[in-house]
This record gives C-alpha cells, sequence and structure tokens, in this order.
C-alpha cells in the first residue's frame, strides 16, 4: 500500500471515530470484518449444551452471526460503537418489583439505530462511496466479540462487555462497511483477575463458569425472553427482579465508578420510579401501555409481564 492511500485510510478510521463521539456515542473501535473463529467454537458448544434455553433464534443463520462479511457483500470494516445506559436514579418503593435499569427510559434499539445510521450517511457523504449496514442487538451478530476485537474491552466472568473506564453498563452497535479502514488492536486478556463477585451474587447460580452463562437459568432470560412459565425451582430465587437483573453488574467492581448516561432517551419517566409495590401488584394493560410505549419493555409484553409479578408476589 502507498503512502498516499495509507493517509487516506488513517484519516477516514480517525474521521469516523471522531463522528462517532460528536453523535454521542462514548466509544468506538474498529475492527476487520471477518470469521470469529474462536467464538464459533464457543457459539457451537453452547448451543450444543442447551445452555441458549427456547431462544432457538440463537441457533439459526450460526455463519452470519460469526461472519460479520456475511451481512454485507464485500464487507472489509466493523465500526464498534458504546453507549453508556447507566443510571443513578432508582426505583421509590423499595418493595417494588424491580425493572433493570436498560429498560427504564426508550426503546435503545431506536436510538443507537438513529445515531448509527446518521454515522453511516456521514461516511456515504463526506468521506467515501460505500455500502454499509447498521446493527444493534437486530441481527445475528456476535456484538460483545466484536466489540473485543475492537478494542473496546473485554468479556467478564458474567459474560459482558467491560471496558476498563466505563464498566460494563454499556449498549453495543455496529457498523458493517465494505470499506478498508485501518484496525485496532483487539483488547488483550481479561482483568476481572481471581473476582468472582457476578458469579457468587447470581440468585440462580446462572453463570457455571467464567463467562459462561446458562440461560435457562438466568433471571433477565427468565423474565424476558422465554414465553413458557418460569420453572417452580426458580420462581422463589427472582430476588424482587419484574424485567431483566442487573446483579451481576450492581456487584462487579468494574462498575463502582459508573457514571450517570447524559442521554436524554434513556432519562425514567417519573411515574415509572414512583410505582409502588400495591400499584405493581394491581397493574392493568393501560397503565402498561402508559409506562412502556417506545421503550424495550413493550417487546416483553403485558401478558409476560403479569406472569412475572403474579410469581413475585404469590410465590413468597
Amino acid at each position: 500500500m502507498n503512502t498516499e492511500a495509507l493517509n487516506s485510510l488513517l484519516t477516514y478510521t480517525h474521521l469516523i471515530k471522531s463522528k462517532a463521539l460528536d453523535l454521542g456515542f462514548d466509544a468506538c473501535g474498529i475492527s476487520r470484518a471477518g470469521r470469529l473463529e474462536d467464538d464459533s467454537e464457543r457459539l457451537r458448544s453452547w448451543l450444543d449444551s442447551g445452555y441458549h434455553g427456547t431462544m432457538e433464534y440463537m441457533a439459526n443463520h450460526f455463519e452470519k452471526r460469526v461472519n460479520p462479511a456475511e451481512l454485507v457483500e464485500g464487507a472489509r470494516s466493523v465500526v464498534s460503537v458504546l453507549l453508556n445506559y447507566h443510571t443513578n436514579l432508582k426505583q421509590v418503593d423499595s418493595q417494588a418489583p424491580v425493572i433493570s435499569s436498560y429498560a427504564l427510559g426508550k426503546d435503545y434499539h431506536f436510538v443507537l439505530k438513529e445515531r448509527l445510521l446518521k454515522l453511516l450517511a456521514y461516511i456515504q457523504t463526506d468521506l467515501a462511496p460505500c455500502e454499509g449496514r447498521v446493527f444493534t442487538d437486530s441481527a445475528p451478530l456476535l456484538e460483545k466479540a466484536l466489540a473485543k476485537e475492537a478494542g473496546l474491552g473485554w468479556i467478564g466472568k458474567h459474560s459482558l462487555l467491560i471496558h476498563p473506564q466505563m464498566g460494563s453498563f454499556l449498549f453495543i452497535g455496529e457498523l458493517v462497511l465494505d470499506l478498508e479502514l485501518t484496525y485496532d488492536e483487539p483488547f488483550g486478556n481479561s482483568l476481572c483477575g481471581s473476582c468472582s463477585r457476578c458469579m457468587d451474587s447470581c440468585p440462580t447460580s446462572a453463570i457455571i463458569a467464567p463467562s459462561l452463562l446458562d440461560a435457562n437459568k438466568c433471571i433477565s432470560y427468565l423474565t424476558i425472553e422465554t414465553k413458557i412459565d418460569i420453572p417452580e425451582a426458580l420462581t422463589s430465587r427472582l430476588s424482587s427482579r419484574l424485567v431483566g437483573c442487573d446483579i451481576c453488574q450492581q456487584v462487579c467492581p468494574w462498575n463502582s465508578k459508573a457514571k450517570q448516561n447524559d442521554v436524554p432517551e434513556f432519562r425514567p419517566k417519573p411515574e415509572l420510579l414512583k410505582m409502588t409495590a400495591l400499584e405493581w401488584q394491581n397493574l392493568d394493560r393501560s397503565t402498561f401501555k402508559r409506562l412502556f410505549k417506545g421503550s424495550a419493555v413493550e417487546r416483553t409484553g403485558f401478558a409476560r409481564m403479569k406472569r412475572t409479578l403474579n410469581h413475585l408476589f404469590n410465590d413468597k
């Protein structure tokens, strides 16, 4: 590659990262679009062990899931971005069922996608003609592995991405491009060390080994994903969690200095934070629609939430 071409790649890469930050993302890294061989083996083993529970879609489109180049013809680069969603705001009633912090504001899919589309438009209009697609938990992609490849952090023992300055309360998004760029070094070894707080604190013992999660036992899976009833052996161990679960992140030392996000769309509705235990117990469909319109919880649905509420209030 001649000097002029190399300088162009360096310039494009720098401008893309700068624009990502200008658009409000908290971090941006770039990796080569290619097959994730090691992660492919881990995914296959996880699926073969049945740890994905009833999430049959996790076994679909296997090659696309482990190779972003399958999603965009001629793909050469993956731009990974992070957006902090940590909040210091808490629900007022300490006896109320707990909503995971990721679900307190507007649906993150829309927030990240809007910003990623602006980043793609900037690249296509101001930098170089190219083709690309944006993703955020919306396609068969190993997003945490791609973020690690882009140097943005490591996979913690709770199986979530940890950024060394921001912790793990992070949404991940991707822009897959057929444009060659310069690539970041993958993040090195895990910095979890001998710490096992996330594993020790999981109420259902869902983290069965470092970075190995059995979704069948995970409270987030039980309250959000599965359509079947929650197993009786686990209903008493939900720890008042109604939607999702932050326990493994809350005990993580890397989150001890996590900062309040500054994304207006993620600001919780005051009414949601003020809901009392009695109001949750008597939740009806119209209140559900009002509280969660435009949020990620809307996807979970009223019936599934009522199922969990019944367990929280009746199985004590």
